[in-house]
């Protein structure tokens, strides 16, 4: 009987020790868990995560946007051809031979709208993201606009015919209407310093480039040795594991910061600002060499050079070197000299003209590395001194929210590049590659006078600007009624004291400080 009760009081204790022990490791976890979200929470190592999510976000849209340019025009040869196959096996189909035959004649054309597909839906749906963006915060938006992204990714990854190779890129230009204009957004309000501002924004473009220049060598090595569906699959994966740090560190279901914070500027009334429609103008017009050489340099390539299929690949590689160059140039001579961000744009414009000037004079895949590189560093030029001036001027001259001015700087580049792969080989065509060349380096050259308009902008400061667009309307909520009783003591000539039993009181003033603070410009 003794021995019988040994063996159970024995792994009574082993139970004991596991429960105990179990209990041990969950208690350690628990606070790692805790210590880990403290760090997270810390507001400077928050912002550096921000950075991080943003970064890759934009890295992941632009090589999609990039990666199909290798893969998709020969999957749909290959689609082609089987389709071909199937009208020989079934000659007496007239329905199918219809299709097909339609498909033969339009190849070109289908290629040229799937590629324009995502920035034309991106410009349409950015006046409802923008405003959007200011209602709700950053944080949902980019989250929405990641999951979007993720499906779209997938769709690409399992696509098999035109119209789901349609739907995927539609789907990625919806996503990237949230995402990126919410990304930009939440950098531009996280850093609310200018040097801070200006470098996290040379950070993020740094990653847009690298994203777009990476994309088709990337895509079209995995494309060639694993299959279409691997680049898209690296990509999803990527996308998903920026979801779930998203999810974590932004919490955006759970962030009610914004309850009591200023309604911003209606989209309407701050594309009719001059200065920002200035900034707009600039960022279109810089984006439109890239944006119509893209679908058409390869066959110019082809035709002059004789180009082999690797230089046609490698065209736009070299040319992330000086766009990098060009961003950190913009960077420290912004924090030196502030006052000069216009003048940055402007030299960035006149070398983006004289490279597009130059492109057709090349005559070997060498020289014409030179103004390709030229033109992706004038461009990182404008992008890096233009992206902050729009925050500064939303500062200065409207309401502390970003969403969407950092939607109209988005329609800005959806601009150029729907436009590019449908409009730029009918150009060529009727005109010619030259004349195309010639006509971007011109418009560029005489838009950079334009830009002497925000010579005086870092002059401007805030005084008639958030308090009246807040007020206009009259209070609604707590932040804006405390706001109208600051404004009537202001207008009335009085000033809040602290009497010696801490109770506030009213005195009057010598002079009105709306009246001291000399307009908008200091």
């Amino acid at each position: 009987m003794e021995q019988m009760m040994e063996p159970q009081g024995t792994t009574e204790g082993q139970t004991t020790n596991l429960a105990q022990s179990a209990a041990s490791k969950l208690s350690q976890m628990g606070e790692r868990t805790k210590q880990l979200g403290n760090v997270i929470q810390d507001p400077d190592r928050q912002k550096r995560i921000i950075l991080v999510i943003v970064c890759t976000a934009l890295l992941l849209d632009n090589m999609l946007y990039m990666v199909i340019v290798p893969i998709i025009p020969d999957f749909l040869e290959e689609l082609q051809r089987e389709a071909d196959r199937a009208e020989a096996a079934a000659p007496h189909t007239n329905l199918t031979n219809s299709t097909i035959h339609t498909a033969k004649g339009n190849f070109d054309l289908q290629i040229g709208v799937l590629f324009a597909s995502k920035a034309i839906l991106q410009l349409l749906v950015n006046p409802l993201s923008g405003t959007f963006i200011d209602r709700v915060g950053y944080d949902i938006p980019l989250f929405i606009g990641l999951n979007v992204m993720f499906l779209s990714t997938l769709t690409f990854a399992f696509a098999e015919n035109y119209a789901t190779l349609f739907l995927a890129r539609s789907m990625q230009g919806f996503g990237s209407a949230f995402a990126d204009t919410a990304g930009i957004a939440l950098i531009a309000d996280r850093y609310t310093e200018e040097k801070a501002r200006s470098k996290a924004l040379g950070i993020a473009l740094a990653f847009i480039s690298f994203g777009s220049l990476v994309a088709p060598p990337f895509g079209g090595v995995l494309y060639e040795f694993a299959g279409k569906r691997v680049p898209f699959l690296i990509l999803a994966c990527v996308c998903l594991l920026d979801g779930i740090l998203c999810l974590t560190v932004l919490k955006p279901f759970s962030n009610r910061e914004r309850e009591n914070m200023p309604v911003g500027t209606p989209m309407h009334k701050l594309m009719i600002d001059p200065y920002i429609a200035v900034v707009a103008g600039a960022l279109t017009i810089c984006n439109i060499p890239l944006a119509f050489l893209e679908p058409t340099i390869a066959n110019w390539m082809e035709e002059t050079m004789h180009a082999s299929q690797w230089e046609i690949g490698m065209t736009w590689f070299p040319a992330f070197f000086p766009h990098v160059l060009g961003v950190f140039l913009t960077v420290k001579l912004a924090a030196k000299y502030p006052h000069l961000q216009w003048f940055y744009g402007a030299i960035g414009m006149v070398f983006i003209g004289a490279s597009s000037c130059t492109v057709p004079a090349c005559k070997t895949f060498g020289q014409l590395m030179l103004p390709l590189c030229g033109i992706c560093f004038g461009i990182a030029f404008v992008d890096t001194a233009l992206l902050p001036t729009l925050a500064f001027l939303v500062d200065v001259r409207h309401v502390s929210v970003y969403g969407s001015v950092y939607a109209i700087a988005d329609i800005s580049y959806c601009v150029a590049y729907a436009l590019g792969p449908v409009a730029a080989g009918q150009i060529v065509h009727d005109l010619g590659f030259v004349q195309l060349n010639l006509g971007m380096g011109l418009a560029n050259v005489l838009y950079a006078p334009a830009l002497l308009l925000l010579k005086n902008v870092t002059q401007m400061k805030p005084s008639f600007s958030e308090r009246n667009m807040l007020l206009e309307d009259g209070p609604t909520g707590l932040y804006d009624t405390i706001k109208m009783e600051q404004r009537e003591k202001k207008r009335k000539g009085l000033c809040t004291t602290l009497d010696e039993n801490g109770i506030e009181t009213f005195a009057q003033r010598s002079y009105s400080e709306e009246e001291s603070s000399g307009g908008e410009y200091a």
